[in-house]
């Protein structure tokens, strides 16, 4: 038997048709249903949230990027595990064929399929051992930006169960493989409007006063069920935004009726990632053509600023029921630039009326399936909103926000995309309160000293350090979330010792930049 041949352990010594036997041969069992789950680089919210979810719920992944070797690290795969991949996958799609094991389903005399860490613990007494953090995955290099290699992908790899991103790039590409699959997902031209910040304020702008006519409201508890309400809750407010379309020059906005001082940003842009105030015509263009030093040819928005408190509006829908999982408050570095710096969760319920304004407006552009987080400015009574994330909030908000509310947050989100509905009660708790902090490099260079991850709990305050840039990494000022040194997740029922917890942890420890 050659060793390299991956197919010798589970082929039949002789074929029956050889010897004329017409007997039919028994239906595999099926697989564990496989969800194919789209990313990027790798993000805490997928390796700490979406992955362990997908185990809980007994699911094998198959994860499409662009950067395998990246997410082979994050996951502590074996160091064969990329150049096996292919070879698993080959495997899998010959037995297919051949009536074989499924995908996801272990051959007959091996162990389950699996690269995770799991894959080299003990046998025998480990059976009763706590599951495995990851699920059986692949790893499957991919071209995730174009949806058509997306589609191809995954039929090659047999019949999907549920196509899944919580990328911001990708809701698109993910949206339309699971329309072309027939699985449920959210609608592709949502996923785009949302993105694409030049078309969300267009969808805005066009849905007219009529769109509050028969507007979501979900004034009844923090994680209620919406009901109809026949009362205008919001009436179009638009905000005033103009686009440099790709490869257009800069030059053209010395002329623009811009209300200054706006705001520029790239048109598909994330995490505050080239976002700039500038105060007249001459700074729009200056800033305009900085940007796209840096993004050759990328489209950019001039957008009116939003002055306000800045809040954000986290749901989760499956189409028919739309629940308001939590909203923060959001505390921004001065201009020209945002940064976030902190984040606290607003205490429940929801503050009105500007959380029905934000889910009349969702309902406009057609969001209201599966988890999104959307930003808006409060002004007087009115939410206008900044921007559409049709995913989870990142930064580790996600993996907070499930733990303060005590519910499986992470598996709701995956069940929608299996179909499931969602209950009308979450069951979510409603008395936790968070204050995130980040701490932000002020300055380019190394990192010379750091305190260590920690997790300490005192006087009902919950604790929990975590280092995101290594002692002796050197890095250049980004001015985004890049920056980010650390991340001190505050957690507790009381909002002064929290952020009196924080100000001492803060006072206590130093963060060197040489």
């Amino acid at each position: 038997m050659n060793e390299n041949d991956l197919d010798a352990a589970s082929r039949p010594f002789s074929s029956p048709a050889l010897h004329g036997s017409s007997a039919a041969q028994p239906a595999p069992a099926p697989g564990p249903p496989r969800l194919h789950l789209l990313a990027l680089n790798p993000t805490d919210s997928v390796t700490e949230g979406f992955l362990p979810a997908a185990a809980r719920l007994g699911l094998a992944v198959t994860l499409l990027t662009d950067q395998p070797d990246a997410h082979a690290r994050a996951y502590g795969l074996r160091d064969d595990a990329q150049r096996g991949a292919a070879r698993r996958e080959e495997a899998r799609r010959s037995e297919a064929r051949r009536g074989g094991a499924q995908p996801g389903e272990a051959r007959r005399g091996e162990a389950p399929r699996s690269d995770g860490p799991q894959a080299d613990a003990p046998r025998g007494d480990a059976a009763d051992a706590p599951p495995p953090p990851f699920p059986a995955l692949d790893i499957v290099p991919c071209d995730v930006r174009d949806f058509a290699e997306v589609i191809s992908r995954i039929a090659a790899d047999g019949r999907p169960h549920a196509v899944f991103t919580n990328s911001d790039h990708l809701q698109t590409q993910a949206a339309l493989a699971a329309a072309y699959f027939g699985l449920p997902g959210k609608d592709w031209r949502a996923a785009l409007r949302t993105k694409n910040k030049a078309e969300l304020r267009r969808a805005l702008a066009a849905a007219g006063p009529d769109a509050a006519d028969t507007a979501w409201s979900a004034d009844t508890a923090w994680s209620a069920d919406p009901v109809w309400s026949a009362d205008p809750v919001w009436s179009a407010d638009p905000v005033w935004s103009a686009e440099l379309a790709t490869g257009q020059d800069p030059a053209t906005l010395a002329g623009l009726d811009a209300p200054y001082p706006c705001v520029v940003k790239p048109r598909e842009g994330v995490a505050s990632e080239d976002v700039v105030l500038v105060g007249d015509a001459d700074e729009l263009v200056r800033r305009c053509r900085e940007i796209r030093a840096r993004r050759p040819g990328a489209a950019l928005v001039i957008e009116e600023f939003l002055e306000g408190e800045l809040r954000t509006l986290e749901t989760l829908g499956d189409g028919r029921t739309l629940h308001v999982l939590g909203a923060f408050r959001t505390e921004l570095s001065p201009p020209p630039h945002f940064i976030e710096e902190r984040l606290h969760l607003l205490p429940a319920p929801p503050p009105q009326p500007h959380t029905d304004q934000v889910l009349a407006q969702l309902r406009a552009l057609g969001v209201g399936f599966g988890v999104c987080h959307t930003e808006y400015v409060v002004q007087g009574d009115r939410a206008r909103l900044i921007e559409v994330n049709y995913r989870a909030i990142g930064d580790q908000c996600d993996l907070v926000l499930a733990e303060l509310l005590g519910i499986p947050l992470f598996e709701y989100i995956l069940r929608t995309h299996l179909g499931e509905p969602l209950p009308d009660d979450l069951g979510a708790r409603t008395d936790g309160r968070v204050r995130m902090e980040y701490v932000m490099a002020d300055r380019a260079g190394r990192l010379a000293s750091a305190p260590p991850a920690s997790v300490t709990e005192r006087d009902g305050v919950r604790l929990d350090y975590r280092p995101l840039r290594g002692i002796g990494e050197e890095h250049p000022l980004h001015r985004t979330n890049r920056d980010f040194l650390g991340v001190l997740r505050a957690t507790g029922t009381d909002q002064e010792r929290i952020d009196a917890a924080v100000a001492e942890f803060l006072a206590a420890h130093r963060w060197e930049i040489v």
